[in-house]
């Protein structure tokens, strides 16, 4: 090994021993910052959906394809609706659920363990029923309101998708007699079933127009959509309720469906979330909530949703950022986990610099002391040698044979060229002792020698 290089690794050896209890506390207190703030999120999440075929499994699956491009997967919950989410999300079973607003009772201590990530779309009450039956009963092809229901056969949906509390409150603000219209709660997909085999009148869905159920029931022959005539009405009534209109041709311009522009009351659907979900999914889902629900739909214009208008529960501080500001600079370059490791632990970092910036000051001094003790440990032994000259204890040679041992390990000490003043200066002084031990022997006495001969 050449000596260069032997110098340059004992040089590094000194750093990292005189660095390294202060590097070993920046990393343990990394650590355990890191431990305590937990910045990044699991890498796996429950979303209650709704039933099978609803716009919420349809957005549900949107969402699961949106976050596994940030590593987060995505496990979607199949649920009755809105009422059977919220009790999922009460119970623990889901992290995130989509809830109607309206239409699930929440309890008092809700505020308290849920937060919402936004409004993201309304969902129309969708009234659909047969032409036939309301030429058999009021002889016209299209019922005018909901008072009209009485005496058929009407399926409201099952008791976990919210509707039926729904329409059991529309139905007495017409003053309907409890009683006066049968309702089943059948799922969606049996209810269509048996609705387009003529075992139902009517049935109810209360869905955003992505369900497939809605899109098929549109565009069949021979069924109708109930126009809400008093839609402005209803909404001043039921405040979580939003007057919509289904404009003309929207549905298929080239078939013209529908015929007419439709009044329909519509309420507004959130993302809700547990609040000891990890901060990290709310962004993420906020941030994935502009991308899916911005753009222009049959009921709102670009970038009206998501919004935190009339929100029932608490917007969470993360989904209120990704709804009012830009995206962060971080997020823009980098990976979102590397993005979000920097973001959330910044002042962690900070702090830490604060600390340790003030604690590196010892670090040179150190360092110095131990390239320096290298050198100044040999001045001991040179005293030793001086000491017994002085004193006679050793004869000459033995005292010639001491200070060339000693020189010969000075020739092995390596330091850095910036502390090599201090081992010419030993190797100097050994030259200086043995010329004066020389000058004794030769005067044949010994002599003390001056205290300026060895530092």
């Amino acid at each position: 090994m050449s000596q260069a290089l032997r110098n340059t690794l004992l040089s590094l050896r000194d750093l990292i021993v005189s660095a390294g209890p202060l590097a070993f506390l920046a990393v343990g207190l990394l650590v355990l910052a890191y431990w305590w703030l937990n910045p990044n999120p699991p890498k796996t999440v429950t979303l209650a959906t709704g039933p099978a075929q609803s716009a919420y499994e349809e957005f549900g699956k949107r969402y699961q394809k949106a976050l596994a491009a940030d590593g987060i997967e995505v496990t979607l919950l199949p649920s009755e609706g809105s009422s059977h989410n919220l009790q999922l999300l009460r119970e623990g079973k889901a992290d995130v659920a989509f809830v109607q607003g309206g239409t699930a009772e929440l309890l008092p201590d809700d505020p308290d363990e849920l937060v919402s990530l936004g409004n993201l779309f309304v969902e129309p009450v969708w009234l659909f029923y047969r032409t036939e039956t309301a030429q058999r009963m009021y002889n016209t092809p299209r019922l005018d309101g909901l008072r009209q229901l009485r005496g058929l056969h009407v399926n409201v949906g099952s008791q976990g998708s919210g509707v039926p509390t729904l329409m059991e409150r529309l139905l007495e603000a017409n003053k309907v007699e409890r009683g006066a219209v049968k309702l089943s709660r059948l799922d969606q997909t049996p209810a269509t079933v048996d609705f387009l085999a003529g075992k139902l009148d009517a049935l109810v869905f209360a869905s955003a127009p992505e369900s497939l159920m809605v899109q098929m029931l549109l565009q069949t022959p021979g069924v109708q959509l109930l126009d809400f005539a008093q839609h402005e009405a209803y909404a001043r009534r039921f405040p979580f309720l939003t007057p919509v209109t289904l404009p003309r041709g929207v549905v298929d311009l080239a078939s013209n469906v529908p015929v007419r522009d439709v009044r329909l009351v519509a309420s507004t659907t959130s993302l809700l979330a547990r609040e000891g979900t990890h901060p990290a999914l709310f962004t993420l889902f906020a941030q994935n909530a502009q991308k899916l629900h911005g753009g222009a739909g049959w009921f709102n214009r670009a970038r009206e949703f998501p919004n935190a208008r009339n929100s029932e529960l608490p917007i969470a501080k993360e989904a209120d950022r990704a709804m009012n500001e830009a995206v962060p600079m971080l997020q823009r370059y980098l990976p979102f986990w590397i993005a979000n490791l920097i973001e959330r632990m910044w002042l962690v970092l900070g702090i830490l610099l604060a600390i340790m910036l003030p604690l590196s000051r010892i670090v040179p001094p150190l360092y110095q002391f131990r390239v320096r003790s290298r050198v100044f440990r040999w001045y001991g032994r040179l005293r030793e040698i001086e000491s017994d000259m002085e004193t006679g204890r050793a004869n000459t040679a033995e005292l010639l044979k001491a200070l060339a041992a000693l020189e010969a390990q000075a020739e092995k000490v390596s330091v850095p060229l910036s502390y090599a003043d201090e081992l010419y200066a030993l190797r100097n002084h050994i030259h200086l002792v043995r010329k004066k031990l020389l000058r004794v022997s030769e005067a044949g006495e010994p002599r003390p020698l001056p205290e300026a001969a060895v530092p």
